[in-house]
């Protein structure tokens, strides 16, 4: 399948490669603008872009600008990056056809599940992927986690620790290997970090937590 096509539209580059960088890796195709009139010649010149992402501080055009304008003639879902946390700001974003509005500083990881989830929803494709094991059902792709049919609320980390838990069902993971593979990079710090998520995860979970071993002086295992 052709990668998805995401219009990046900021004017700090250190913030567009950001958004580059983590959507690169989930295999969308980043084309990048500086400023609203850019923003504004690149949707138009290139029919495939499926998403935009709008930064609302900018020069020449501003976001609300460039999302009215996109809405004259597109319906394509369009997010709202501002470094402004106002009501009224959030309402003039929905007022202009924006379909998700997400304040500066916001976590890579999380615009990336928005993308994702707006993607899939707006254009119907299914990428989904569910996990189900004791009682215990995973939907990777809406980020929703149920046990025993109700949902429960995770943290972003709870849910990627649960699911990395679950996809090594059986194997012995010691803090090291969890702290690389679910906090990446992005993380410098004490391993002691799982403990506490650990902790919160299986109190998250009920009875099911216990399905979360600790292996005493090495880290943890799931099973059932």
């Amino acid at each position: 399948m052709d990668k998805i096509k995401v219009l990046m539209v900021d004017d700090e580059s250190r913030m567009r490669k950001l958004v580059n960088d983590f959507l690169s890796r989930k295999n969308y195709e980043v084309i990048e603008a500086c400023d609203g009139e850019e923003a504004i010649d690149k949707f138009y010149a290139d029919k495939d872009i499926a998403l935009v992402i709008l930064d609302v501080m900018m020069p020449k055009m501003d976001g609300w600008e460039v999302c009215r304008e996109i809405r004259k003639n597109s319906s394509v879902p369009i997010i709202m990056l501002t470094a402004k946390s106002e009501e009224n700001d959030e309402l003039t974003g929905f007022e202009c056809g924006a379909d998700e509005y997400i304040s500066k500083p916001f976590s890579p990881k999380i615009l990336t599940a928005r993308v994702d989830a707006l993607v899939r929803r707006t254009y119907q494709i299914d990428n989904s992927e569910i996990i189900e094991i004791g009682g215990i059902e995973i939907d990777k792709a809406a980020h929703i986690v149920r046990i025993d049919g109700n949902e429960i609320e995770l943290s972003y980390k709870e849910f990627e620790l649960l699911t990395y838990f679950v996809e090594n069902k059986g194997i012995a993971l010691s803090r090291e290997k969890i702290l690389n593979n679910v906090w990446n990079y992005d993380y410098f710090g004490d391993a002691r970090t799982i403990d506490t998520h650990v902790k919160k995860l299986r109190k998250k979970m009920g009875e099911k937590g216990d399905y979360i071993r600790t292996i005493w002086g090495m880290g943890y295992k799931f099973e059932v």
